[in-house]
């Protein structure tokens, strides 16, 4: 790989694969921001959980969006369900938490 050409990391779906950059464009507003933080998580835990080799648990379609569901651990450790959506290019978050029972399971048996 050139020294020009992005990491990528793959994102596998239900449905397909696609490309994630390691260099993701996140789309932030007040709104998300004010949703994860409402749930104790910040942005950075957010993005971070993304870029990490998180474990890809499936996709909803919601209001005509797809929104993906993933578990991944912060940097500081703490295990986090994240939910985004891609929109116009970039990944935008929808909401995160601690991973419930449920998805420390998936996490645990996936990312052996």
């Amino acid at each position: 790989m050139s020294s020009g050409s992005p990491a990528f990391l793959n994102v596998y779906t239900l449905r397909y694969t696609i490309g994630v950059a390691h260099d993701i464009e996140f789309e932030w507003d007040d709104e998300n921001r004010k949703h994860l933080a409402a749930h104790k998580v910040t942005p950075t835990e957010f993005e971070y959980v993304l870029t990490n080799n998180a474990v890809d648990l499936g996709y909803a379609l919601t209001d005509d969006e797809e929104r993906y569901r993933a578990v991944g651990l912060t940097d500081a450790g703490r295990l986090l369900t994240v939910v985004w959506t891609p929109r116009n290019g970039r990944v935008r978050a929808v909401t995160a938490f601690p991973a419930t029972v449920s998805d420390k399971k998936a996490f645990l048996e996936m990312s052996q």
